[in-house]
Protein backbone atom coordinates (compact mmCIF):
# COMPACT_ATOMS: atom_id res chain seq x y z
CA UNK A 1 0.00 0.00 0.00
CA UNK A 2 2.70 2.19 0.18
CA UNK A 3 1.62 3.85 3.61
CA UNK A 4 2.70 7.40 4.20
CA UNK A 5 3.38 8.49 8.00
CA UNK A 6 0.64 10.89 9.05
CA UNK A 7 3.09 13.75 9.45
CA UNK A 8 4.14 13.33 6.13
CA UNK A 9 0.53 12.94 4.39
CA UNK A 10 -0.94 16.06 6.61
CA UNK A 11 1.64 17.88 4.74
CA UNK A 12 0.57 16.75 1.79
CA UNK A 13 -3.27 17.85 3.26
CA UNK A 14 -1.96 21.63 4.01
CA UNK A 15 0.08 21.92 0.09
CA UNK A 16 -3.61 20.33 -1.42
CA UNK A 17 -5.36 23.31 0.61
CA UNK A 18 -2.63 26.13 -0.42
CA UNK A 19 -2.74 24.99 -4.37
CA UNK A 20 -6.55 25.33 -4.25
CA UNK A 21 -6.54 28.90 -3.62
CA UNK A 22 -4.06 29.42 -6.40
CA UNK A 23 -5.96 27.41 -9.02
CA UNK A 24 -7.73 29.71 -11.98
CA UNK A 25 -10.94 30.36 -11.61
CA UNK A 26 -11.76 27.92 -15.12
CA UNK A 27 -9.86 25.11 -13.83
CA UNK A 28 -12.18 25.58 -10.39
CA UNK A 29 -15.00 25.95 -12.28
CA UNK A 30 -14.61 22.94 -14.61
CA UNK A 31 -12.90 20.91 -11.33
CA UNK A 32 -15.70 21.09 -9.63
CA UNK A 33 -18.28 20.92 -12.17
CA UNK A 34 -17.06 17.51 -13.16
CA UNK A 35 -16.82 16.07 -9.17
CA UNK A 36 -20.97 17.22 -8.88
CA UNK A 37 -21.46 15.41 -11.91
CA UNK A 38 -19.81 12.22 -11.34
CA UNK A 39 -21.01 12.22 -7.77
CA UNK A 40 -24.74 12.16 -8.85
CA UNK A 41 -24.49 9.79 -11.97
CA UNK A 42 -22.77 7.90 -8.62
CA UNK A 43 -25.97 8.20 -6.55
CA UNK A 44 -28.22 7.01 -9.58
CA UNK A 45 -25.92 3.95 -9.70
CA UNK A 46 -25.72 3.28 -6.56
CA UNK A 47 -30.11 4.24 -5.55
CA UNK A 48 -30.49 1.80 -8.66
CA UNK A 49 -28.61 -1.14 -7.38
CA UNK A 50 -30.26 -0.56 -3.87
CA UNK A 51 -34.06 -0.55 -5.30
CA UNK A 52 -33.65 -3.64 -8.05
CA UNK A 53 -32.04 -5.63 -5.39
CA UNK A 54 -34.26 -4.15 -2.51
CA UNK A 55 -30.73 -4.61 -0.53
CA UNK A 56 -29.40 -0.70 0.27
CA UNK A 57 -26.30 -2.08 1.78
CA UNK A 58 -25.14 -3.42 -1.94
CA UNK A 59 -25.94 0.21 -3.21
CA UNK A 60 -23.86 1.73 -0.47
CA UNK A 61 -21.35 -0.79 -0.64
CA UNK A 62 -20.69 0.27 -4.28
CA UNK A 63 -21.46 3.69 -4.07
CA UNK A 64 -17.94 5.14 -3.36
CA UNK A 65 -16.77 3.65 -6.99
CA UNK A 66 -17.67 7.86 -7.69
CA UNK A 67 -16.01 9.28 -4.97
CA UNK A 68 -12.76 7.19 -5.81
CA UNK A 69 -13.22 8.17 -9.61
CA UNK A 70 -13.32 11.92 -9.09
CA UNK A 71 -10.86 12.22 -6.76
CA UNK A 72 -8.02 10.00 -9.01
CA UNK A 73 -9.00 12.39 -11.24
CA UNK A 74 -8.20 15.63 -9.40
CA UNK A 75 -11.60 17.24 -9.20
CA UNK A 76 -12.86 19.28 -5.87
CA UNK A 77 -15.80 18.30 -3.65
CA UNK A 78 -17.13 21.32 -1.44
CA UNK A 79 -16.82 18.94 1.78
CA UNK A 80 -13.17 18.28 0.95
CA UNK A 81 -12.00 21.90 0.24
CA UNK A 82 -14.12 22.74 3.16
CA UNK A 83 -11.20 20.59 5.07
CA UNK A 84 -8.17 21.47 3.11
CA UNK A 85 -8.19 25.30 2.62
CA UNK A 86 -8.74 25.89 5.92
CA UNK A 87 -5.34 24.18 6.96
CA UNK A 88 -3.14 26.30 4.67
CA UNK A 89 -5.32 29.31 6.19
CA UNK A 90 -3.97 28.12 9.73
CA UNK A 91 -0.75 27.53 8.70
CA UNK A 92 -0.19 30.91 7.36
CA UNK A 93 0.92 29.75 3.75
CA UNK A 94 1.31 33.15 2.00
CA UNK A 95 -1.76 34.28 0.30
CA UNK A 96 -3.91 31.94 1.90
CA UNK A 97 -6.33 34.37 3.40
CA UNK A 98 -10.00 34.40 4.70
CA UNK A 99 -11.74 35.96 1.54
CA UNK A 100 -10.06 34.14 -1.30
CA UNK A 101 -10.93 30.85 1.12
CA UNK A 102 -14.48 32.33 0.83
CA UNK A 103 -14.02 33.01 -2.90
CA UNK A 104 -12.84 29.21 -3.76
CA UNK A 105 -15.78 27.39 -1.30
CA UNK A 106 -18.17 29.73 -3.08
CA UNK A 107 -16.93 29.03 -6.79
CA UNK A 108 -16.87 24.62 -5.81
CA UNK A 109 -20.10 25.52 -4.52
CA UNK A 110 -21.24 26.44 -7.94
CA UNK A 111 -19.30 24.11 -9.97
CA UNK A 112 -20.55 20.84 -7.91
CA UNK A 113 -24.04 22.32 -8.40
CA UNK A 114 -23.84 22.71 -11.61
CA UNK A 115 -22.45 19.56 -11.97
CA UNK A 116 -25.53 18.15 -9.93
CA UNK A 117 -28.24 19.68 -11.78
CA UNK A 118 -26.73 18.63 -15.35
CA UNK A 119 -26.72 14.80 -14.14
CA UNK A 120 -30.19 15.46 -12.15
CA UNK A 121 -31.91 16.99 -15.71
CA UNK A 122 -30.43 13.69 -17.33
CA UNK A 123 -31.79 11.50 -15.01
CA UNK A 124 -35.57 13.31 -15.36
CA UNK A 125 -35.03 12.50 -18.60
CA UNK A 126 -33.64 9.05 -18.42
CA UNK A 127 -36.47 8.10 -15.73
CA UNK A 128 -39.73 9.13 -17.93
CA UNK A 129 -37.90 8.65 -21.23
CA UNK A 130 -38.01 12.15 -22.35
CA UNK A 131 -41.05 12.86 -20.20
CA UNK A 132 -43.62 10.50 -22.37
CA UNK A 133 -43.36 8.03 -19.72
CA UNK A 134 -44.76 7.02 -15.97
CA UNK A 135 -41.37 7.69 -13.42
CA UNK A 136 -39.87 4.40 -13.33
CA UNK A 137 -39.03 2.60 -9.92
CA UNK A 138 -35.57 4.28 -9.85
CA UNK A 139 -37.14 7.79 -10.32
CA UNK A 140 -40.08 7.19 -7.58
CA UNK A 141 -37.53 6.06 -4.55
CA UNK A 142 -35.80 9.48 -5.30
CA UNK A 143 -38.84 11.27 -4.75
CA UNK A 144 -39.89 9.64 -1.62
CA UNK A 145 -36.19 9.89 -0.19
CA UNK A 146 -36.19 13.70 -1.38
CA UNK A 147 -39.89 14.39 0.81
CA UNK A 148 -39.11 12.31 3.65
CA UNK A 149 -35.57 14.41 3.85
CA UNK A 150 -37.42 17.51 3.67
CA UNK A 151 -41.28 17.51 4.66
CA UNK A 152 -39.61 15.21 7.52
CA UNK A 153 -37.37 17.32 9.33
CA UNK A 154 -39.39 19.77 9.04
CA UNK A 155 -42.04 18.43 10.69
CA UNK A 156 -39.52 17.66 14.04
CA UNK A 157 -39.70 21.60 14.05
CA UNK A 158 -36.20 22.81 15.36
CA UNK A 159 -35.30 19.11 16.51
CA UNK A 160 -35.04 18.24 12.68
CA UNK A 161 -32.87 21.12 12.17
CA UNK A 162 -30.45 20.06 14.72
CA UNK A 163 -30.50 16.34 13.48
CA UNK A 164 -29.41 17.57 10.33
CA UNK A 165 -26.73 19.92 10.87
CA UNK A 166 -25.46 16.64 13.05
CA UNK A 167 -26.13 14.62 9.82
CA UNK A 168 -24.15 17.24 7.77
CA UNK A 169 -21.31 17.05 10.55
CA UNK A 170 -20.31 13.33 10.82
CA UNK A 171 -21.05 13.15 7.04
CA UNK A 172 -17.85 14.93 6.23
CA UNK A 173 -16.32 13.74 9.16
CA UNK A 174 -16.29 10.54 6.97
CA UNK A 175 -16.32 12.15 3.95
CA UNK A 176 -13.16 13.92 4.57
CA UNK A 177 -11.50 10.82 6.11
CA UNK A 178 -12.20 9.55 2.29
CA UNK A 179 -10.33 12.97 0.78
CA UNK A 180 -7.06 11.97 3.74
CA UNK A 181 -7.28 8.60 2.31
CA UNK A 182 -6.29 9.54 -1.09
CA UNK A 183 -3.14 10.70 0.51
CA UNK A 184 -2.69 8.27 2.72
CA UNK A 185 -0.78 6.01 0.21
CA UNK A 186 1.34 6.12 -2.87
CA UNK A 187 -0.35 3.62 -4.85
CA UNK A 188 -3.64 4.09 -7.14
CA UNK A 189 -5.09 0.50 -4.91
CA UNK A 190 -4.21 1.79 -1.52
CA UNK A 191 -6.00 5.02 -2.76
CA UNK A 192 -8.71 3.43 -3.30
CA UNK A 193 -8.91 1.38 -0.41
CA UNK A 194 -8.30 3.67 2.15
CA UNK A 195 -10.78 6.13 0.53
CA UNK A 196 -13.65 3.63 0.14
CA UNK A 197 -14.33 2.70 3.69
CA UNK A 198 -15.34 5.72 5.21
CA UNK A 199 -17.75 7.00 2.28
CA UNK A 200 -19.46 3.53 2.96
CA UNK A 201 -20.57 4.39 5.99
CA UNK A 202 -21.71 7.85 5.19
CA UNK A 203 -24.23 6.21 2.34
CA UNK A 204 -25.20 3.43 4.02
CA UNK A 205 -25.82 5.54 7.64
CA UNK A 206 -27.55 8.02 5.57
CA UNK A 207 -25.78 11.12 6.57
CA UNK A 208 -26.10 14.57 4.56
CA UNK A 209 -23.89 15.49 2.04
CA UNK A 210 -24.52 18.74 0.51
CA UNK A 211 -23.46 18.38 -2.84
CA UNK A 212 -25.26 14.52 -3.08
CA UNK A 213 -28.39 16.50 -2.15
CA UNK A 214 -27.59 19.65 -4.89
CA UNK A 215 -28.42 16.38 -7.49
CA UNK A 216 -31.04 14.31 -5.18
CA UNK A 217 -33.32 17.27 -4.50
CA UNK A 218 -33.50 19.16 -7.64
CA UNK A 219 -34.05 15.87 -9.89
CA UNK A 220 -37.47 15.35 -6.66
CA UNK A 221 -38.76 18.29 -7.67
CA UNK A 222 -38.32 17.75 -11.61
CA UNK A 223 -40.34 15.04 -11.37
CA UNK A 224 -42.73 16.58 -8.99
CA UNK A 225 -42.10 15.00 -5.58
CA UNK A 226 -43.92 16.55 -2.72
CA UNK A 227 -41.78 19.40 -0.93
CA UNK A 228 -40.62 22.82 -2.48
CA UNK A 229 -37.27 24.46 -3.53
CA UNK A 230 -38.04 26.68 0.05
CA UNK A 231 -38.25 23.24 2.19
CA UNK A 232 -35.44 21.89 0.13
CA UNK A 233 -33.28 24.98 0.83
CA UNK A 234 -34.62 25.71 4.43
CA UNK A 235 -34.96 22.02 5.63
CA UNK A 236 -31.93 20.24 3.94
CA UNK A 237 -29.02 22.54 2.21
CA UNK A 238 -28.47 24.98 4.35
CA UNK A 239 -27.85 23.38 7.49
CA UNK A 240 -26.29 20.21 5.51
CA UNK A 241 -23.66 22.77 4.27
CA UNK A 242 -23.04 24.20 7.82
CA UNK A 243 -22.80 20.91 9.00
CA UNK A 244 -20.32 19.99 6.52
CA UNK A 245 -18.62 22.96 7.24
CA UNK A 246 -17.86 22.15 10.73
CA UNK A 247 -17.90 18.35 10.76
CA UNK A 248 -14.91 18.03 8.06
CA UNK A 249 -12.65 21.27 10.12
CA UNK A 250 -13.10 19.98 13.10
CA UNK A 251 -13.02 16.65 13.34
CA UNK A 252 -10.60 15.97 10.53
CA UNK A 253 -8.88 18.64 9.59
CA UNK A 254 -8.07 20.18 13.35
CA UNK A 255 -7.58 17.11 14.39
CA UNK A 256 -5.14 16.21 12.05
CA UNK A 257 -2.68 19.70 11.94
CA UNK A 258 -2.94 20.11 16.07
CA UNK A 259 -1.74 16.67 16.55
CA UNK A 260 0.61 16.14 13.62
CA UNK A 261 1.72 19.24 12.79
CA UNK A 262 1.86 21.80 15.38
CA UNK A 263 2.33 19.29 18.03
CA UNK A 264 2.36 19.55 21.67
CA UNK A 265 5.67 19.95 23.42
CA UNK A 266 7.03 16.21 24.26
CA UNK A 267 6.85 15.65 28.10
CA UNK A 268 10.50 15.67 29.63
CA UNK A 269 10.88 13.49 32.75
CA UNK A 270 13.52 14.04 34.79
Amino acid sequence: MSYLMPSEFVTKLVDQGESKIYMGTRDTLIRSFMAGATLALAVIFAITIATQTGNFLIGALLFPVGFVMLYLMGYDLLTGVFTLVPLAWLDKRPGVTLPRMLKCWGLVGLGNLGGALFIATFGYLNFTMGGTEEINAVGQTMMTVGESRTVGYQDAGIAGWIVLFLRGMFCNWMVSMGVVGAAISTTVSGKIMAMWMPIIVFFYLGFEHSVVNMFLFPIGLMMGADFTLYQYIMWNEIPTVLGNLVGGLTLVGLVLYTTHVRTQAKKVFS
